[in-house]
């Protein structure tokens, strides 16, 4: 059995999974870069706070969020496997669900016979909360404005005939610097995040368990000449991730970014914002060509809740 399921979890993540020279790190759907919005920027997204996905980078920044945020992606890896993901944040808080699945996969026995096709799947779901310590008032004030955050993640694994189960814990840290000015050249929205992710947990089979891989992750970014943000995230694992946001109108965004990670591979992509509906879309290359992946998402922060609740009460008898 254990052969059966290193064999189905070698099968699909070496068709292009992860990233690069990244793809045989990968174990489950938590190692896989997430979202879509971010992943055009090289998925530098520790500091920056960008609505439903804010979740999957940092969950201290959820305490910036200015509202309802409902985000939703699907991707295809060479017509073998499949990534999807729902997230729902609110201000302070978000669950998320993300799904990938692979079937067809050609299966082997302990002598390395063929056996029959098995299937692989990962289902994981995200908790999080932030908050800004300041909103308490037993705590003594600190010098620097900052957020604290923490996040559960559960995940199901299904590979052939094994099943596991499995949990893991990160806390995240962001704080916001003031504007600086040189000359006639000024950076602003300034922003550092920090994540400890994976601090325990793991997932376990019938017969074997396996830890999650613990990783600290650190980011900065800025916006410059109030049209560019630049944002760059360093993981102590050995990925560096560099992003670069043109948005010439606060509606429409251009995405550029490297990730390297035993090799390199460029990101690209583009957001169109209407009316409060977000349409993403990433390309990322690796070793074995390019993937798509394409997100809608529904921004709700500019909706009045007690005005709605008001229309209401007075439809209603």
């Amino acid at each position: 059995m254990k052969r059966t399921k290193i064999v189905v979890m070698v099968a699909l993540l070496s068709v292009g999974l992860g990233l690069s020279g990244g793809a045989q790190q990968a174990r489950t759907v938590f190692e896989i870069e997430p979202g879509v919005g971010m992943l055009g920027a090289a998925a530098a997204g520790l500091s920056i706070v960008s609505g439903a996905e804010t979740l999957y980078y940092n969950p201290a920044s959820l305490s910036e969020l200015p509202g309802i945020s409902f985000s939703s992606f699907y991707a295809s890896y060479l017509g073998q496997a499949s990534y999807s993901a729902l997230a729902l944040t609110f201000r302070n808080w978000g669950v998320a669900a993300l799904l990938l699945g692979s079937t067809g996969i050609q299966g082997y026995d302990e002598n390395g016979d063929p056996t029959d096709t098995l299937a692989y799947r990962n289902t994981g779901f995200l908790f999080g909360a932030g908050v800004d310590p300041s909103v308490f008032p037993f705590l003594p004030n600190f010098a620097i404005d900052m957020s604290l955050g923490a996040r559960i993640k559960i995940l199901t694994v299904q590979a052939g005939e094994a099943t596991g189960n499995g949990f893991s814990f990160d806390l995240g840290f962001r704080t916001v610097f003031p504007d600086m000015h040189f000359g006639g050249f000024g950076v602003s929205d300034i922003a550092l995040g920090v994540t400890a992710v994976n601090l325990f947990g793991g997932v376990a089979y019938d017969t074997v368990s396996d830890d999650f891989p613990m990783d600290i992750r650190v980011g900065a970014s800025a916006r410059l000449f109030d049209m560019f943000r630049v944002a760059l995230d360093a993981h102590l694992s050995g990925s560096l991730h560099l992003g670069v946001i043109y948005e010439p109108i606060p509606t429409f965004a251009l995405r550029l970014g490297l990730i390297s990670l035993e090799g390199v591979s460029v990101t690209a992509g583009l957001g169109v914002n209407v009316e409060g509906f977000l349409l993403d879309y990433a390309y990322v290359t690796h070793t074995l060509g390019g993937t798509h992946r394409v997100s809608l998402t529904l921004d709700f922060s500019s909706l009045d809740i007690s005005a709605l609740s008001r229309s209401l009460r007075r439809l209603l008898p």
